[in-house]
């Protein structure tokens, strides 16, 4: 008897009813600029027609080790989410309007209501970023993964004005930083994290600290910042000099790279932060130093505005949604040669 590509651990028929499924999930995320549906080989997007000389901005990324989380509690939409959020987050930096998206899911066996789920949590990223889900890859790899576990990549790309793009050229030694909260660890620092939490505390544990489970803290998604950052320059247009997706690195690893050379960033962090931070420093414990390094620490997001738009800047992206505030300011170093650094200061104004 012959073998078949199904006895061989690809399932196309299951494939097949997951494309299906898909159909309306990427069409409740279309964009004018979408030309063709998915189900073809390639996507179709045209640029916007209201952008002069248009960039295209491009970011990819994944949701690292947050998916054993994920394979564990048997939560898979917010983990869709989270990978548009890591991609989404980092293009809007430049000034740019997210315009799609495309996903890559591999797994050693297709599950569709798991593959499903993790889709449908794209889609609801893709709608909370302006975004059109233009297509992706469902990839079935026997061998390759462990039943019940698979990876995400994701592929994003936006679009600017060449003369609107923001970053380290247009920023000012005196300028404003303005944080603006995470959620949580987003989707940075679960090896760390998930080493000296679930090393004390079972995933469906209920902490009282946090107000929730263990996993249901770990799982809380990504925010995606591309509303609020939108309605920041619409209110503020110029005065914004440049964005800062804060991921895995921190204040530390990320500020200084949408700031010149020969400016100190002197912040002073919130006096609250989500508890899931207090409790990995704690229950590790882990040294300032390290969680700096580490995680966002609740801050998710920094703009840097020219010093005179502070309170319109913070009430912008509070009318979006956000939780908003200064975190410091900018101040020239000794020298002008040398690379952009964070102070944390005790008092910046």
């Amino acid at each position: 008897m012959a073998i078949t590509y199904r006895q061989a651990g690809v399932d196309i028929d299951a494939a097949d009813r997951l494309i299906e499924r898909i159909k309306p999930l990427a069409q409740s995320t279309r964009i004018p600029e979408v030309f063709a549906g998915v189900g073809g080989f390639a996507g179709l997007c045209a640029l916007p027609t209201d952008i002069e000389q248009p960039l295209l901005v491009s970011g990819t990324d994944g949701v690292g080790t947050k998916l054993k989380v994920a394979f564990a509690t048997g939560v898979h939409g917010s983990v869709g989410i989270d990978l548009v959020a890591m991609c989404v987050n980092d293009i809007i930096t430049t000034g740019a309007r997210p315009l799609f998206f495309l996903d890559y899911f591999a797994c050693g066996k297709l599950d569709v209501d798991v593959a499903e789920a993790v889709i449908s949590g794209i889609a609801d990223g893709c709608r909370q970023s302006g975004a059109a889900l233009l297509g992706g890859e469902t990839a079935e790899l026997p061998g390759m993964y462990p039943d019940g576990e698979y990876d995400l990549a994701g592929f994003s790309v936006g679009v600017v004005g060449r003369n609107d793009v923001l970053g380290p050229a247009l920023v000012q030694p005196d300028d404003v930083l303005i944080g603006v909260a995470s959620s949580g660890l987003h989707s940075n620092g679960y090896s760390l994290a998930r080493r000296v939490l679930e090393t004390h505390l079972a995933l469906d544990a209920q902490v009282p600290e946090l107000g929730m489970t263990l996993g249901q803290a770990l799982m809380t998604p990504t925010r995606i910042y591309a509303t609020a950052v939108r309605d920041l320059i619409k209110a503020l247009g110029k005065d914004v000099h440049a964005l800062c997706h804060v991921t895995g690195g921190g204040l530390d690893g990320n500020l200084p790279r949408v700031l010149p050379a020969g400016v100190v960033a002197r912040v002073q962090p919130p006096q609250t932060r989500p508890k899931i931070f207090d409790l990995i420093e704690k229950l590790g414990p882990v040294d300032t130093a390290e969680m700096r390094r580490t995680f966002n620490l609740g801050i998710g997001l920094v703009a840097c505005v020219q010093a005179d738009r502070q309170a319109e800047a913070v009430a912008a992206l509070s009318a979006a949604g956000e939780h908003a505030f200064v975190l410091g300011r900018l101040s020239s170093a000794q020298s002008a040669d040398v690379p952009a650094t964070v102070a944390y200061e005790g008092d910046v104004g």
